[in-house]
């Protein structure tokens, strides 16, 4: 016969009562997938599950036919997804069923092989608990298709000038990086009456885009094209492919006090360069082609010391011509829209730390403020933003034109004019035509020339504001 003392039959009902508790929590605390959601980008495609609380999970992936298995420790599925936007994605559908009782697996048919690959994200202020699934085309990437995209809002077309030739002069273009911030499952701020900053963004990055490639020796690529997610580092990965000589990065910004107000304008900070110098100095088998972009100089073959110097050299050059393109863009946004400060802030954003691309951060205005989230979303107001940063943009690069490139040729010819400028009006010409001609402001003209209105007559010479300018007949 087997006794227990009092302490150890207290002991036992303790254990006893803690397992039950666990087994009926376990019980009620089933994970319910409550929602599905599913972005596609130019080579991979998201699948995100919005669940009511954590989950454990295992993925595999089948063959013959192709498909992805997921299985979901104690959840349960109550996700619509009849209008899962699958038509231009590896998807063909995707279904569910419980196992074992708790259990629920998840069978997401495709069309063609994909690299997948997940992982769990913890609530933020847009979602809760999160199960994304990243699908990786395999082979050449699917053609961008537009029912993934923002739609493009209708609005004044921006001003275009000639397309010009490939063959003239046969210097390079100044590419400048556009990145609009955020996109896809991630918002980015919501500001007033719903305004998304991963829209507002996106338009004015179009814009922004429109405006540099209608210049000539200037070409733009988009970091992300429609509504999407892309991971910082890779954004800046994205400009180095494409060998950019500027990195610009667009964002709404948002404050707890829905008064705080104005634009932005920052560079990377001394300590965000310091610790990413350390960071690369460390990465050893990515670090050989790391600045690439200034002269193809290569760290792989160079000893710790030389790698340090030269990386620092690097990034110290790269952080002074971010804070001075970044000043000239501030200075002209300032001319449009109030500033939270005037003078270019520092900080240790992601998106900045290139060592070897000029990068900065563009805060239009506070999303969160009404006021400026009613202006925000108008395309007028957008355009009026685009126009500011490509003037900032433009007048830095005529004063410092990368080496080799098409401005860089006709500076040392001389072929760029400098000083006051006069245009003559020809029938057909507007004041906002000719102010988008030389790159100013529309108010900027007027107050050269004391005009209080719209009014200009035929033979009136206007004053433009002194700046730079390409000569147009050079191309």
């Amino acid at each position: 016969m087997i006794g227990f003392t009092l302490g150890q039959g207290k002991a036992l009902a303790i254990w006893a009562l803690v397992a039950l508790c666990a087994l009926v929590t376990g019980t009620a605390s089933a994970a319910e997938i409550e929602n599905v959601r599913v972005w596609r980008a130019p080579d991979n495609t998201r699948v995100v599950f919005d669940l009511s609380g954590p989950a454990d999970h295992k993925l595999f992936t089948l063959s013959s036919p192709e498909r992805i298995v997921v299985d979901i420790a104690n959840a349960n599925f109550s996700a619509a997804t009849d209008a899962l936007p699958l038509s231009d994605t590896p998807l063909s559908g995707l279904r569910s069923a419980q196992r074992n009782g708790t259990d629920l697996r998840i069978v997401i048919d495709l069309k063609q092989g994909v690299t997948a690959k997940s992982f769990t994200l913890p609530p933020n202020q847009q979602h809760g608990h999160r199960l994304v699934l990243d699908l990786f085309d395999q082979g050449q990437p699917q053609n961008q298709l537009q029912s993934q995209t923002a739609p493009r809002p209708s609005a004044s077309p921006l001003p275009q000038r000639p397309t010009r030739s490939a063959s003239e002069i046969g210097s390079r273009d100044i590419i400048v990086a556009v990145d609009a911030g955020h996109g896809g499952e991630d918002p980015g701020a919501v500001g007033h009456k719903n305004a998304y900053e991963k829209h507002v963004v996106l338009a004015i990055a179009r814009d922004l885009k429109a405006l540099i490639d209608a210049e000539p020796g200037f070409r733009a690529e988009l970091v992300r094209t429609g509504d999407y997610f892309i991971p910082l580092r890779k954004r800046t990965d994205i400009a180095r492919k494409h060998n950019a000589d500027l990195f610009v990065s667009i964002h709404a910004d948002a404050f707890v006090r829905t008064s705080a107000f104005g634009a932005s304008v920052y560079a990377l900070s001394d300590n965000g360069a310091t610790s990413e110098t350390a960071r690369l100095l460390a990465d050893k088998e990515n670090r050989s082609d790391l600045i690439g972009g200034v002269g193809g100089v290569s760290l792989g073959n160079k000893d710790q010391v030389l790698a340090s110097v030269l990386l620092d050299l690097s990034m110290t050059a790269s952080l002074s011509a971010s804070l001075d393109v970044g000043s000239q863009v501030l200075t002209s946004i300032g001319k449009i829209t109030p500033l939270h400060k005037r003078r270019v802030e520092q900080a240790g954003f992601m998106v900045l730390k290139s060592p070897d691309i000029p990068s900065i951060l563009i805060e239009t205005g506070f999303i969160s403020n009404p006021g400026e989230a009613q202006k925000l979303v108008t395309r007028k107001h957008q355009q009026s933003l685009a126009r500011a940063i490509h003037q900032g943009i433009h007048g830095y690069f005529l004063r410092n034109p990368p080496p080799g490139t098409r401005v860089a040729s006709l500076k040392a010819n001389g072929k760029i004019a400098q000083g006051p400028r006069e245009h003559t009006v020809t029938r057909g010409d507007t004041l906002t035509m000719i102010a988008a001609r030389y790159n100013i402001s529309l108010q900027s003209l007027k107050q050269a020339n004391r005009i209080g209105n719209d009014e200009i007559r035929i033979g009136q010479v206007l004053k433009v504001p002194t700046g730079s300018v390409l000569v147009q007949n050079d191309f």
